[in-house]
């Protein structure tokens, strides 16, 4: 199956989860972003939906195209893939504990968004700075480490199969808790290095999972869209204390 993946052009966003698991999957995709003049499919994908009286249409995107099957929500998608890409235990527990680590780790993704946008993304940065200086302070003095802290607790615990947290082998939980250090580092580069050297099981995690061959031949190919202030990750010097 080539799978058809649908998001914002530009930008690494949510997609960005669900095409390091394809990538490291070794999946056959399309990523409609990068089409020319494509303009993400993303309006074009949900107005098709809509026209078409799809019973079950997404809200927005990431959608994922699986042969006649749409699916939405980029949790959902990873745990669609992580059976089919072999990137989830095949035990029931194994997966409900790859789910449950992935959607604390994009809990945490939210929480990185509201640092630059405390009020809400209909005003812009610069309408809300004081109250982003104020909300960052929160997030690296106590959220930040409380996160770090239990994913570290969850490595720890899992050693026998280091650098992994589930099993011996990379799971799809993993390749989100990377792609977040890795935000993590462009936005608060002095903030996340400081946090790292108190948790070397995490730095270990990022640094094995941008070594894979699959991961480092996409990181290096072009293809992987730059970190940007357009993006869900920015970097604001003034927020890095």
């Amino acid at each position: 199956m080539t799978y058809e993946l649908y998001y914002w052009p530009g930008i690494q966003g949510r997609g960005e989860f669900v095409r390091l698991a394809l990538e490291e999957g070794g999946a056959s995709y399309r990523d409609i972003a990068a089409v020319p003049g494509a303009h993400g499919g993303v309006p074009a994908i949900l107005r098709m939906l809509e026209a078409r009286g799809e019973r079950r249409p997404p809200f927005a995107v990431p959608v994922l195209k699986a042969g006649r099957t749409l699916i939405a929500q980029t949790p959902n998608i990873l745990l669609y893939l992580g059976g089919r890409l072999g990137l989830a235990p095949g035990d029931e527990r194994g997966k409900l504990w790859t789910h449950q680590l992935t959607l604390t780790a994009l809990d945490l993704y939210v929480e990185i968004f509201a640092t630059h946008h405390p009020l809400g993304d209909g005003y812009a940065y610069e309408e809300q700075k004081a109250a982003a200086r104020r909300r960052t302070r929160d997030f690296l003095k106590v959220r930040l480490p409380k996160f770090c802290g239990y994913f570290e607790r969850v490595l720890e615990r899992n050693r026998s199969h280091r650098p992994w947290m589930v099993a011996a082998r990379v799971s799809y939980a993993d390749l989100t808790l990377a792609q977040l250090i890795a935000g993590l580092t462009y936005a608060f580069p002095r903030a996340t290095a400081r946090t790292l050297r108190k948790r070397p099981r995490l730095a270990a995690l990022h640094d094995a999972v941008f070594a894979r061959p699959r991961i480092a031949r996409y990181a290096a190919s072009g293809r992987r869209r730059p970190f940007n202030n357009e993006d869900l990750f920015r970097h604001y010097p003034e927020l890095d204390r």
